[in-house]
């Protein structure tokens, strides 16, 4: 197509923020910081490579994902563990907070509740910031990779990505068949993930992650949690995906409890308020 004479000056138009986010709720980070300080283990999860695994969190708790053997991405998903339709909406924690998440932002939950599930506390990559390339570490912009795209562009029957290393552990966590679990598996916090966009083309990309054995990404629980999370076959996602070639490691998960009284005042946020009339 021909530019039309204007173009340039239709490019140059500045931007205009979508969701600007300085009216969202702020979380109390210093109370927050005040009660890590004296919280006890209580449970943990080896997440094997390749594989996935649930774990529960009750709303108060921190939890804590670890690289603990090398460099391992991992796609978490979260749950109401009272109620799977509330789950992880990675689109709007996106227009909410940007591509990548980082301490101090949230996980938000699906309509029609639109709530903080979990605020970062803690994350060991955020000096990574934005690389060169326009990377940046524990993504909402990608999937997950899954046996459909696989079988799309690739004619492949790949059992271990992590769309079904996810539903596999969900079945098993939640006690349902896995038809049942596949239909609440969903787009996912791309955990240690080092991911952007091609500016030539747009492309979704990834590169090896910055992450190393001893880094972690902490949260605090805002409401009582039922989280899987896959050791990604792709392992550091420098080369590839959804195949048994890369180098893969497993995560662990540690969930920890305050002492008594250490969250005073906190409570679980609400559910959205809209009245849900929907204009009629």
């Amino acid at each position: 197509m021909t530019k039309p004479a204007d173009a340039a000056a239709r490019q140059a138009i500045e931007p205009v923020i979508c969701y600007p986010n300085d009216t969202l709720p702020t979380p109390p980070m210093a109370l927050y910081d005040a009660a890590r300080k004296g919280a006890k283990k209580v449970a943990e999860v080896l997440v094997p490579a390749r594989d996935a695994a649930c774990f529960r969190v009750a709303a108060g708790q921190f939890f804590r994902i670890s690289s603990v053997e090398g460099s391992q991405v991992g796609d978490l998903n979260l749950w109401n563990a009272n109620d799977l339709c509330e789950k992880f909406y990675s689109g709007k924690t996106r227009a909410l907070h940007g591509t990548h998440i980082t301490t101090g932002e949230r996980m938000w939950s699906s309509f029609p509740h639109l709530r903080p599930m979990a605020t970062v506390t803690t994350d060991t990559l955020g000096w990574y910031g934005i690389d060169p390339y326009g990377g940046s570490v524990h993504d909402v912009i990608g999937t997950r990779c899954d046996p459909y795209t696989g079988n799309l562009l690739a004619g492949t029957q790949y059992h271990h990505c992590c769309h079904s290393n996810l539903t596999r552990a969900l079945a098993f966590g939640a006690g349902l068949s896995l038809v049942e679990a596949e239909k609440h598996v969903h787009d996912v916090l791309n955990v240690f993930m080092c991911t952007g966009f091609t500016r030539d083309t747009g492309q979704y990309f990834m590169k090896a992650s910055p992450v190393r054995p001893g880094d972690y990404l902490e949260f605090l629980a805002e409401i009582d949690l039922l989280g899987a999370l896959s050791a990604c076959p792709g392992g550091d996602c420098s080369s590839e995906h959804s195949s048994d070639m890369a180098a893969c490691f497993p995560l662990l998960v540690e969930v920890f409890e305050p002492e008594p009284g250490a969250l005073e005042g906190w409570q679980s946020p609400p559910h959205n308020q809209y009245d849900r009339s929907h204009g009629r």
